[in-house]
């Protein structure tokens, strides 16, 4: 699959290493992708995180990943579920980070590893995988960084929450991408949200 990704795809895969190296992250995440993609320039994808104000609101992206890691991962719509049957999740994440310290549920936090090999997790595997069902639903022949935008919209999760959060839908992006027409049951759409 590496073979088709283009220079761009492979520029942000290897941002998305060095991403989760400054964060002494132990895994490459979803997260780590979208940031690898945000300090991409020129290419499409670089121009539909600026169409779509990302760039100027990356202080708030950050703060929301942060906030999603200290409620361990969990997106707003599982603390929301939980809320409806009575469950209170900021007043546990209060309650643990007071007997063990701010950040206690981050996951990343507790299984660091100081290795020089970060392995990818299955999330964001999946990511990539969908970036190949998108560009095949467009009929690229190619994988590039705007492939990757995509598919990070279309996985369920915190990453595509917090863009969905900031106006990056995966129709948003498709049509900062290519066009008005293309958010109308564009092509790929329906193959990168099903994996």
């Amino acid at each position: 699959m590496f073979e088709r990704f283009t220079r761009g795809a492979r520029s942000t895969v290897k941002g998305a290493v060095a991403q989760a190296e400054r964060a002494g992250a132990g895994s490459v995440t979803e997260e780590h992708l979208l940031l690898a993609l945000l300090e991409q320039e020129g290419g499409r994808a670089a121009f539909a995180v600026t169409a779509l104000g990302l760039h100027d609101r990356r202080a708030s992206l950050d703060a929301a990943f942060a906030e999603a890691r200290r409620r361990g991962g969990l997106t707003r719509a599982d603390t929301d579920a939980l809320a409806g049957i009575g469950i209170d999740l900021g007043a546990i994440v209060s309650r643990v980070e007071g007997a063990h310290g701010e950040g206690a549920l981050d996951a990343d936090r507790r299984s660091r590893r100081w290795s020089g090999h970060r392995p990818f997790t299955p999330g964001a595997k999946t990511v990539l995988e969908n970036a190949l069902r998108v560009a095949l639903g467009r009929g690229d022949r190619f994988i590039g960084e705007e492939h990757l935008l995509l598919a990070l919209t279309a996985k369920p999760g915190v990453v595509a929450d917090v863009l969905a959060e900031h106006g990056a839908t995966y129709t948003a992006v498709q049509r900062a991408l290519y066009g008005p027409e293309a958010g109308r049951g564009g092509a790929g759409q329906g193959h990168a949200q099903a994996g």
